[in-house]
């Protein structure tokens, strides 16, 4: 038997990669305020109507580690009165959520308007809430459209849709897929960790591991889970396209599409999750993989429990088997 096993790893998710439940209530409570407040605001605003708020991101999908600092609100808004430029939506809504806090100490730095979204930074809890604008014009699946900044570029989303979309692979998989993405995610923390500019977003990971599940990946064992996944993209070479029919069919995907890698949106045919990771990223993606796979596999064969710890340390950091 090897000297590091599945429940060694689940011990080291629970003690170190999962956040915990108490903080996701204070976390809630904190952004609770945010959306009350805000809804009040834009209400009072003839240039967007507000249409509803939902929570979104890893915290929703319940893949948030434990060292997440941040929040994810989706504000579903149609075109009010007054016919603002939809390509001024984010700087609007920045300027919504600095009347909220108005009354308060808050800085105008600690508003970052981004591409799709603006990010407002609580010093008190050093909590980040990404409020990300939705475009709504009607669809009955809660379709809508998130509008980049300077471009005005639409890109189609549903957060129910997705959200649905996590929900049928935890079925499949009942705790464990969310938990094997958690320790995927925890792994791609240690690589940044080491290179500030390493590559491997989280809802990448998130859709590698339901296609996996879908293809009859079995997460219950995270040992081999982890080894599945990392031999995967190092037999892949992250080079097989990773497309979904949950809502739409595959025909609707683009023809073209000159991405090294290609991961679509299960929402949105149109939008490949990859879109702009160089060569260069792929590979590096790969190095990284092949890595924790060797290591991983010398675990198995280590004749002493310090050499197995060791190896695993390369993967998720000190901590596992004690």
């Amino acid at each position: 038997m090897p000297f590091i096993e599945h429940s060694d790893i689940v011990e080291f998710a629970e003690n170190r990669v999962n956040l915990k439940s108490e903080y996701v209530t204070a976390y809630r409570d904190q952004v609770g305020y945010l959306t009350k407040r805000l809804a009040s605001y834009i209400d009072e605003n003839p240039s967007f109507d507000l249409v509803k708020m939902l929570h979104s991101g890893s915290v929703a999908k319940g893949t948030a580690l434990s060292t997440v600092s941040d929040m994810d609100v989706a504000v579903y808004v149609k075109r009010g009165s007054s016919h603002l430029d939809e390509k001024n939506l984010i700087p609007w809504l920045a300027d919504q959520l600095k009347l909220v806090y108005s009354h308060t100490e808050m800085k105008p730095e600690q508003f970052k308007e981004q591409d799709h979204s603006v990010r407002v930074h609580f010093k008190g809890s050093d909590l980040d809430v990404d409020v990300a604008p939705v475009l709504y014009e009607g669809d009955p699946n809660d379709r809508g459209f998130l509008v980049e900044k300077y471009t005005g570029e639409r890109v189609l989303t549903s957060i129910p849709m997705h959200l649905d979309f996590i929900r049928r692979r935890k079925a499949k998989q009942k705790n464990h897929y969310t938990q094997v993405v958690r320790i995927v995610k925890w792994w791609v923390s240690q690589r940044r960790a080491e290179n500030e500019n390493f590559k491997f977003k989280s809802f990448m990971i998130e859709l590698l591991l339901a296609k996996m599940v879908d293809d009859g990946l079995d997460c219950s064992n995270y040992l081999t889970a982890l080894e599945t996944f990392f031999t995967h993209l190092v037999k892949k070479q992250l080079l097989t396209p990773i497309i979904f029919t949950d809502f739409y069919s595959a025909d609707k995907l683009p023809t073209r599409d000159n991405n090294s890698i290609k991961i679509y949106d299960p929402v949105n045919p149109e939008n490949n999750v990859a879109k702009g990771y160089s060569e260069a990223t792929r590979k590096q993606i790969l190095e990284a993989a092949t890595d924790a796979l060797e290591a991983l596999l010398f675990a198995k064969r280590a004749t002493t429990k310090g050499v197995a710890t060791d190896c695993w340390s390369k993967i998720l950091g000190s901590g596992v088997g004690g």
